[in-house]
C-alpha cells in the first residue's frame, strides 16, 4: 500500500511549510535483498518539506529518509533536493526538478512527492492569492486550468464574470454544389 500525505503550515514568520510524506507497506510479509520486511512495516518512508513564500518561492528545502530497502545507502543523496530552493512552484517547477532530480541524481520516491507540491501550495494559499487578486488585473490563477473553471464555463461566468468568456462554438461549414447550398 502507498501512502502520500501532504501538509502545509503557516510560519509565524510570513513563510509556509509544505510536508509531503510516502509510506509503502505490504499487508503481507515480504523479503528483500537486505531482509524481511514484516506486513505493515515501511519499506519506504519519505518526507520532503519545502518553506515558501507567499509569491511560491522555495527557500528552504528538507529531504528525510526514515525508512528504505537499503539504508544507509538510499538515503546518500546528499544535499540534492536543495537544488530546488530559487524555484517557483507555478513557474517551470516540474521541469526544472526533472532537470535537477532525474535518474540516479536523486531518490525516485522523494522526487515522486514533488508532483503533488504546486497543487497542495495552491490550495493553501487560496484564500490568501484570491484577496490579493481581487485588487489585481491578473487573471486568477485557478480560472481556466481545469474544466469547471473554463473561462467559457458557467462557474467562470457565475463566480468570475470579469474573466468569463464566450462559448466557442464550432463554425457550420457550408457547400455550395451546382447552385444548391448545403450545411455541414
Amino acid at each position: 500500500m502507498r501512502s502520500i500525505n501532504v501538509q502545509v503550515y503557516a510560519r509565524d514568520d510570513g513563510l509556509w511549510d509544505i510536508q509531503a510524506e510516502l509510506i509503502d507497506t505490504k499487508t503481507r510479509d515480504f523479503e528483500l535483498a537486505t531482509g524481511l520486511r514484516r506486513a505493515g512495516q515501511p519499506i519506504h518512508h519519505m518526507r520532503l518539506t519545502l518553506t515558501i513564500d507567499i509569491a511560491f518561492h522555495i527557500v528552504d528545502v528538507q529531504a528525510h529518509t526514515l525508512a528504505a530497502p537499503y539504508s544507509g545507502y538510499c538515503e546518500d543523496y546528499g544535499d540534492a533536493y536543495r537544488s530546488l530552493i530559487g524555484l517557483n512552484l507555478l513557474h517551470g517547477f516540474s521541469a526544472a526538478v526533472r532537470q535537477r532530480l532525474h535518474g540516479t541524481l536523486g531518490c525516485t520516491h522523494i522526487t515522486e512527492l514533488t508532483r503533488v507540491l504546486p497543487t497542495a501550495a495552491i490550495q493553501a494559499f487560496a484564500g490568501e492569492v484570491e484577496r490579493s487578486q481581487a485588487r489585481d488585473s491578473k487573471q486568477p490563477f485557478q480560472l481556466d486550468r481545469c474544466h469547471a473553471l473554463r473561462l467559457d464555463g458557467a462557474a467562470v461566468l457565475r463566480y468570475y464574470p470579469r474573466w468569463a468568456q464566450p462559448a466557442a462554438h464550432d463554425s457550420e461549414t457550408s457547400l455550395s454544389v451546382g447552385g444548391a447550398t448545403r450545411s455541414g
